[in-house]
């Protein structure tokens, strides 16, 4: 398929129906997986006439993950769609900007997580978090929410399209510039978690809200396409940094 190695991760979802929706999307964009994060209710039954007949096998092979970091754990590029902006919200990317950023991480043999929020109120704070980088649709201001099926036509449309599109040097597909295989979003998770502790005992992160803070760094890390080895190193130094403060 057209989006070999790109899954779309619908995060409580409210109605059967829309996962249909969101299973002929997929079908007609070439993505050949959707899992479902804590669906409120899931009814392949009520799914399948919204699905068409081309998105059945879609629908027979939903997966359905507890919560959000499990259903991410083997992706390099984990992006999140988002209507709101400010706040925990910040560097969000055109539709067309993301779609490229797939492009290149599926010739790099990498998988890829396009996650859309619930339908009545989108991802939430802690949601983002396991996100790497954060899309929004552009619309008309006086009326701002789509449709989940909708966002996730125009997302899977763009990616097509920049994969269609992508032509990279033979080096960077064999992975000549990497160094190594790319980091999951479950190994990046772990990063996270071992900078957090670090720059605590450091008092560099304070207050109330430390993962508020550590956003920036979250953004940082997710734009260096980081390697394996560079993993290592820095978790690496994250423990010794722990060892020598006690």
């Amino acid at each position: 398929m057209l989006l070999d190695g790109v899954q779309v991760v619908l995060v409580k979802t409210r109605f059967p129906e829309n996962i249909g929706m969101a299973a002929r999307a997929c079908a007609n964009m070439g993505c050949p997986g959707i899992r479902l994060v804590d669906p409120e209710r899931w009814d392949r039954e009520k799914a399948a006439p919204l699905a068409t007949p081309k998105g059945q096998s879609l629908l027979d092979n939903v997966l359905v993950s507890p919560d959000l970091a499990k259903a991410v754990a083997a992706s390099s590029l984990v992006l999140g769609t988002t209507a709101r902006t400010g706040g925990w919200r910040q560097a969000l990317l055109a539709p067309g900007q993301a779609a490229r950023e797939v492009a290149a991480a599926l010739v790099r043999g990498e998988n890829v997580s396009l996650v859309f929020g619930p339908e009545d109120r989108g991802l939430n704070n802690e949601e983002i978090t396991h996100c790497q980088r954060l899309v929004t649709i552009p619309t008309d201001a006086a009326a701002s929410s789509l449709n989940l099926a909708q966002a996730v036509l125009l997302m899977l449309y763009e990616c097509a399209n920049a994969v269609r599109a992508t032509r990279l040097p033979d080096a960077e597909k064999n992975g000549a510039s990497g160094g190594g295989r790319a980091v999951n979003a479950e190994e990046q998770e772990r990063l996270m978690v071992a900078l957090k502790e670090m720059l605590l005992s450091l008092d560099y992160l304070h207050g109330d809200n430390p993962d508020y803070f550590l956003m920036p760094w979250r953004r940082m890390f997710s734009r260096a396409g980081l390697r394996r080895h560079e993993y290592d190193a820095l978790m690496g130094l994250c423990r010794q940094v722990r060892h020598k403060l006690g």
